[in-house]
């Protein structure tokens, strides 16, 4: 069984919940070739319980996870953030899930996140597997946490998005850590945005569709974790189409619809063929001075503005690079 453990059941958890957008994710995942997924949404997500509500009314309740009609297995869970700068993963049945949201309702904002030991002493009253989420990336300070406090995790999370910028690195700290408090790394994709599905993924020797086996499956070390040669792409992919579709949701657009065009209607252009005619996505290279990012953003838009597209939204990321999304003249 391939088993993503991190992945997210919308776009971005502050733009409303579309269940067209999270039948698309699970119908991807299970065309990337995994097996079963947890879904880990946000526990400050945008209509979080509506997600699970959705999931749990669709697909086929087997165990403690369930079944969408195309064959792949959820298990439940959840992202919560803790006050000392970090995520923590949590997976449960979906009744212990939505239970834990609502008792987490007066802490979803910044200035209330719970510190990981109280976080922890409420998920220890609950029949969950808890694990630390993308230890090692910026603004996260799970490492420095004190030792007897990171043993109460039950593992730590390989995570695609990160091992895809930096394999060696992020392996070295990942497995150093999971080796000094002695817990099991287990891995999850990260992803909001379809083509990061299979960058990475944890393979077990048999079908899995209760927490119990899945722990016991961890705690034996019956599983291996593949890592694809694709992966810097994939999450890179995705990283440029998610903020290119958040661009048009802010602009008023119907991102899912350009998503989701019915490529089966010969009239209708595919979502590849949409966007290229409709929207094009320019992301400019690392530049740190404001003038040479501004010369850039100039020329891209002379040169697109000669093609017939016209520029909608610029955006400058926080490793100095620029996102230009352009539409199409008279579209």
């Amino acid at each position: 069984m391939k088993l993503d453990f991190h992945t997210h059941g919308k776009l971005a958890k502050r733009l409303p919940f579309s269940t067209q957008y999270t039948d698309w994710l699970l119908k991807e995942a299970k065309n990337s070739g995994l097996d079963a997924i947890c879904l880990t949404e946000h526990f400050n997500t945008m209509q979080f319980d509506e997600l699970y509500g959705y999931i749990s009314t669709t697909a086929k309740r087997d165990g403690d996870t369930f079944i969408t009609k195309n064959g792949l297995r959820i298990f439940p869970g959840m992202e919560t953030d803790i006050a000392e700068g970090g995520h923590i993963l949590a997976l449960g049945s979906v009744e212990t899930i939505l239970e834990l949201n609502l008792r987490l309702a007066p802490y979803k904002n910044p200035d209330h996140f719970l510190p990981f030991k109280e976080l922890m002493d409420l998920f220890e009253k609950y029949d969950v597997i808890v694990g630390a989420a993308h230890p090692f990336r910026e603004g996260g300070h799970i490492p420095e946490l004190p030792e007897d406090q990171l043993r109460r995790l039950d593992f730590i999370d390989l995570n695609g998005k990160d091992v895809s910028e930096n394999l060696d690195v992020i392996k070295e700290l990942t497995y150093s850590l999971a080796d000094r408090i002695q817990k099991p790394v287990l891995s999850g994709s990260d992803t909001h945005q379809a083509t990061q599905y299979g960058c990475i993924y944890t393979e077990f020797t048999s079908e899995i569709n209760s927490f119990a086996a899945l722990a016991n499956e961890i705690t034996s070390n019956r599983y291996d974790i593949f890592i694809s040669k694709n992966a810097a792409f994939q999450v890179r992919t995705a990283r440029i189409l998610k903020q290119a579709l958040k661009e048009i949701h802010a602009m008023g657009g119907d991102y899912v619809g350009i998503l989701l065009s019915d490529e089966e209607d010969e009239d209708t252009p595919s979502f590849v063929g949409r966007t290229t005619v409709i929207h094009k996505t320019i992301v400019i290279d690392y530049s740190p001075k404001a003038d040479e990012m501004a010369e850039k953003i100039r020329l891209a838009a002379d040169e697109m503005a000669l093609k017939g597209f016209e520029l909608v939204s610029v955006t400058a990321t926080a490793s100095a690079k620029g996102i230009m999304v352009f539409r199409k003249k008279g579209l």
